[in-house]
């Protein structure tokens, strides 16, 4: 494979040429690691690099290819994992400063299925506070450069900040994010990727720091929408140690993903949410719509009974109930160096009645009803996935969220997938929103394929 580039190609090619003898794990270790040492004393995108165990892996995993003894198809694969993700005897730290010496006891599920399917863990990569922010800034441990502005410091997107710029700068084939409000994608939006939210209980969070239980949800992060269903394949299973995946199946989407979208019909966003959303993110969006209705799709303006901002407020309620159940006697020791932003946000959940919380609740399960009236009949909703480009991070006004459009599919209990549909005039990504019903991943990802084969935005890279 002569044109094979081993730190921009898909990982669908590196593992062909894997398999084929035509790429060394050692090699392919090796181009991402001088990478990481060229780029990312500017992009920082990593807490920790494990150098070292990642060529012994990658050495083994040779060495077990050629034998004959290859795991499967992804045998020799690097990937990064957001430092919110256990590893045993490893430090994680929830991107707190506070816990910069809290050494896991446990590996995650998800990790372990990585691992196990001859995946090589390349590093740790920054995450907000506690996981609980949008912008993907860190007061303490430092926010990560998103890679397409060299010149000017943007926010890249959060919460998994560093797992969305190591993956856009070439710093790694693919990575793992989570998504409580949209942590998977806002980054995956901001810097040009195909993220993709998972269904509550799709993926285990077992040795998973938590953040809000009710919504959290571990998801890959990839240049492509087909790399994107490989790494979620991965991931995905019911585990013993999860309850919430107590009775989810695996469901490979893989078999369906290249069906096209002729003949399906999908809902766009009531006209109302376009008010805010920058004019360059809502032409890109507008020609999505359009270039899915050329591929056969039926697209229509649907009412809906809740407006986003409102859902968007609710998760704010459930997230800081949670969050702060979870952490907030570190929130609440005033000596301890927790972020400065992060802390009114953990803050929220700390005067929540118990009948207020179990209110929200209850609020939250008439809607995902009413939604999935409303919706009866539809494959996808079509929104934006976020309202602008990203922002300069001195520009940026910590008291909101650009979690618009993505808290949303946390409260209604979907899936969502992220996938990249245009550049601003600056060069900055823009993309394209798909929601599905909850436990339909397999058709965001038809959708986000099908969109991705009929334009060339995946083909770019940042201009580092």
């Amino acid at each position: 494979m002569p044109d094979l580039d081993p730190a921009f190609s898909p990982v669908r090619d590196l593992a062909a040429a894997i398999r084929a003898g035509r790429l060394s794990p050692v090699d392919l270790v090796d181009v991402l690691l001088e990478r990481i040492a060229r780029h990312d004393g500017k992009l920082h995108a990593y807490v920790t690099v494990y150098g070292d165990d990642a060529r012994q892996a990658a050495r083994a995993a040779e060495g077990a290819i050629r034998s004959g003894h290859a795991a499967g198809p992804l045998h020799g694969i690097p990937v990064a994992l957001k430092d919110i993700v256990d590893l045993e005897g490893r430090v994680t730290t929830g991107g707190s400063y506070a816990l910069k010496d809290r050494v896991s006891t446990v590996t995650a599920t998800l990790a372990k299925k990585l691992i196990a399917a001859g995946m090589i863990v390349i590093g740790k990569t920054h995450s907000v506070e506690f996981a609980m922010g949008g912008w993907g800034t860190n007061e303490h441990m430092g926010t990560p450069w998103n890679p397409w502005d060299t010149k000017v410091h943007r926010a890249p997107g959060g919460s998994s900040s560093g797992t969305g710029v190591a993956v856009s700068a070439g710093l790694a084939p693919w990575g793992i994010g989570t998504d409580t409000g949209g942590s998977v994608r806002l980054p995956s939006s901001w810097c040009g990727l195909a993220g993709l939210k998972t269904t509550v209980g799709r993926v285990s969070c077992h040795g998973v720091l938590p953040l809000a239980s009710t919504l959290d949800t571990p998801g890959p992060m990839a240049r492509s929408v087909e790399d994107a269903a490989l790494l979620y394949n991965a991931m995905q299973g019911p585990d013993p140690l999860d309850p919430m995946t107590r009775g989810v199946t695996f469901e490979d989407p893989l078999p369906q993903m290249k069906r096209g979208v002729a003949g399906l019909r999908l809902a766009l966003m009531p006209a109302r949410e376009r008010n805010g959303v920058d004019p360059e993110v809502l032409a890109a969006f507008d020609a999505s719509v359009e270039k899915l209705r050329e591929l056969g799709a039926s697209v229509e303006e649907v009412s809906l009974p809740c407006a986003f901002a409102a859902m968007g407020s609710m998760a704010g309620d459930i997230i800081g109930a949670e969050g702060y159940h979870f952490v907030g006697d570190l929130v609440d020791d005033m000596d301890l160096p927790i972020d400065r932003d992060v802390r009114p946000r953990i803050w929220r959940g700390r005067d929540m009645t118990a009948r207020a919380y179990l209110d929200t609740l209850k609020r939250r399960a008439d809607l995902i009803r009413d939604f999935a009236a409303a919706l009866a009949g539809y494959d996808a909703l079509l929104t934006p996935t976020t309202a602008t480009p990203a922002p300069a991070v001195r520009e940026i006004d910590q008291s909101g969220t650009p979690a618009g459009f993505t808290r949303m599919v946390n409260i209604l209990d979907r899936c969502a997938l992220a996938v990249p549909n245009g550049f601003t005039k600056t060069g900055l990504p823009t993309s394209l929103h798909i929601v599905c019903a909850g436990y339909d991943e397999a058709m965001a990802l038809r959708i986000g394929w099908a969109y991705e084969q009929a334009t060339e935005w995946t083909a770019r890279r940042p201009p580092l």
